[in-house]
């Protein structure tokens, strides 16, 4: 079975729960209308569907290919990217000035969850671009966003993001690449970069390497890095490109998964290119400010990271439900003539349905994080644009760490509803597994990610940002407990008591952050996995309000609306009803989990 985009839950989450109507009224956004929003979606799906979505088995059965420092991509790809260039789909939500579409980020987030659940491999370069041209957008000089931002959000030339050394992981304080002036202004670049993706491939005229190095005499620690620009072949006047610059592809790695795309070994300044030792980069920004400018690009990318999880959920889901529609196995518990649909065995409702209800939290938590981001650079207020932004600061952690996290659990799921089947690789369920397991770790694991939303978004602003979105939910429990229908009343409750989970826990973080700051880090995913349930919880049940609201004016499709009902009851009863566990953990077993890890090891 290929991908078939869920076009009608995006334009619900889109219109009923992220709010464009309303989005369409802030400057710059007055494109951003429903007519124009289906329309986006619509012919991005015909095109995921048909030309990406078909690569994705053969990308993993036959992958990305290295030989003496040339990489080629997997049969199909080059043409595929070409022709995602060509229709405009990397420039959806980037400045008309430089190419693109001008739209908000809340329609180019469903478009990004198509090109993800059609192929994680193939989305993986267009993700870096995004983030490459974002962080050129912000800290660029003029001259560098005349060079650079045409041809990479027209597709013709490809971004990477360069951090991660043999020594220097997730510390960034340990890079030690060096980046040596020149008498030009220029700067020659020596070292080495692992984990590139898409760092060599023949898919584009040129790569543009952001790569993360020390000047001479640069501050020891984080506060000495610096930001370049090392493109592959060196770039003229008026775009046309020169000499092969000295960056080597030394290598691609042999993965668990995402096998089609090719992540790189790069060494700069070996005298491999035709410019003499030491790749040619330019500064972008001041110097010791690298971090500061690589993290426009790597928040970029967390937020789309997360939106693969969501992605590769909702396509570990499709193929589980058509599976379970087609395999006969065991009769009825209720008793039948013979061997039924394996959807009709109580258990594998309940899969599907742990499926579907994560991932349409994941989902419009993901959606409604978008436009708040949109909102955010374009509320004309200032106090309500700060506002938004906190809100967006505090919300990718989630979206990143608890998007993905889900992901592996959905994908895991799916391989159990298919069996023994799921086990074997030519049922494809095994691939989506193991595509997942890396988005919990790449752009930084689910622990620094909650590391990241206990210290900087929870403590820092004293949880501002935290306890205004938890008055959101409590308006809304409250809603749904005054509602008419007794289903709404369930949710209703269930989303008032982990309303209540989470501020408790937000409040003990606030609390003992300075008295007993490892206990509090050791309930940080915890806390994590609890705002996520959470907010997503907050979500279905605004969704559940608004398809009880469809259902009595007799608007829409019935089936649909009530199925949003349903599984916000299941999303209820078995996701936030873990709430007050997690509560309890976080709280009163976090110093217990350092205690015995003492005793332990």
């Amino acid at each position: 079975m290929s991908y078939v985009a869920p076009i009608k839950d995006m334009l619900f989450v889109i219109e009923d729960l992220a709010g464009l109507a309303a989005l369409s009224q802030l400057p710059g956004c007055e494109e951003a209308t429903r007519d124009t929003a289906q329309a986006v979606l619509e012919e991005n799906a015909r095109f995921v569907e048909s030309l990406v979505a078909p690569l994705n088995w053969s990308g993993d059965q036959e992958p990305s290919c290295w030989k003496d420092g040339v990489v080629t991509t997997s049969q199909g790809f080059k043409e595929a990217f070409a022709a995602f260039g060509a229709g405009g789909w990397q420039g959806v939500q980037h400045e008309v000035a430089y190419g693109g579409q001008g739209l908000p980020k809340l329609i180019a987030t469903p478009c990004q969850e198509m090109l993800n659940a059609a192929n994680l491999s193939f989305a993986l370069c267009p993700l870096l671009s995004d983030g490459a041209i974002e962080a050129l957008m912000t800290a660029g000089s003029a001259a560098q966003k005349d060079t650079y931002l045409k041809p990479l959000i027209e597709g013709r030339w490809t971004g990477t993001m360069n951090l991660t050394e043999p020594q220097a992981g997730s510390d960034l304080a340990m890079v030690r690449t060096r980046a040596v002036p020149a008498a030009d202004g220029s700067y020659r670049l020596f070292g080495q970069k692992i984990y590139i993706t898409y760092g060599e491939h023949d898919m584009a005229e040129n790569i543009v390497h952001l790569v993360l190095a020390r000047t001479p005499g640069a501050p020891e620690g984080v506060k000495g890095i610096s930001l370049f620009i090392v493109p592959k072949f060196l770039v003229g006047p008026e775009g046309r490109l020169g000499a092969r610059n000295d960056v080597y592809c030394a290598s691609i790695e042999h993965k668990l998964g995402i096998k089609a795309s090719p992540t790189a070994v790069l060494i700069y300044g070996e005298g491999h290119g035709a410019v003499g030792e030491g790749a040619i980069g330019t500064l972008v920004g001041e110097e010791n400010r690298g971090l500061e400018y690589m993290f426009i690009m790597m928040n970029a990318a967390r937020f789309a990271v997360g939106m693969q999880g969501v992605a590769l959920a909702e396509r570990s889901y499709q193929k589980a439900v058509q599976f379970a529609r087609e395999r006969i196995q065991g009769r009825d518990v209720a008793g039948s003539s013979g061997p039924v649909a394996i959807i009709n065995h109580p258990d594998v409702r309940r899969m599907l349905m742990s499926m579907r209800a994560q991932t349409e939290a994941a989902r419009a938590l993901a959606y409604v994080t978008a436009a708040t981001y949109d909102r955010a650079h374009r509320e004309p207020e200032g106090a309500r644009r700060r506002a938004d932004q906190a809100r967006y600061e505090y919300l990718v952690p989630i979206v990143k760490g608890w998007s993905t996290e889900l992901s592996i659990d959905v994908a895991s799921t799916g391989v159990q509803i298919h069996g023994g089947m799921g086990f074997i690789e030519e049922t494809g369920a095994a691939q989506y597994y193991r595509d997942a397991r890396i988005l919990t770790i790449y752009e930084g694991t689910t622990a620094i990610q909650a590391n990241d939303l206990v210290a900087r978004k929870t403590v820092r602003d004293g949880a501002a940002a935290a306890r205004a979105l938890l008055a959101e939910v409590a308006t809304v429990a409250r809603e749904l407990e005054h509602a008419s229908a007794p289903e709404l009343r369930v949710i209703g409750a269930r989303l008032a008591d982990a309303g209540d989970a989470l501020a408790a826990v937000v409040e003990h973080v606030v609390a003992r952050y300075k008295s007993d700051i490892r206990a509090v880090f050791a309930g940080s995913v915890p806390y994590l996995k609890l705002a996520g349930i959470t907010l997503g919880g907050w979500q279905m049940g605004r969704a559940a309000l608004a398809a009880h609201s469809h259902l009595q004016a007799g608007a829409g499709d019935r089936t649909f609306y009530a199925a949003k009902i349903t599984t916000a009851r299941f999303f209820a009863d078995h996701y936030l009803a873990q709430a007050s566990g997690l509560r309890e953990a976080i709280v009163n077993g976090s110093a217990g989990t350092l205690e015995l890890a003492n005793e332990a090891f």
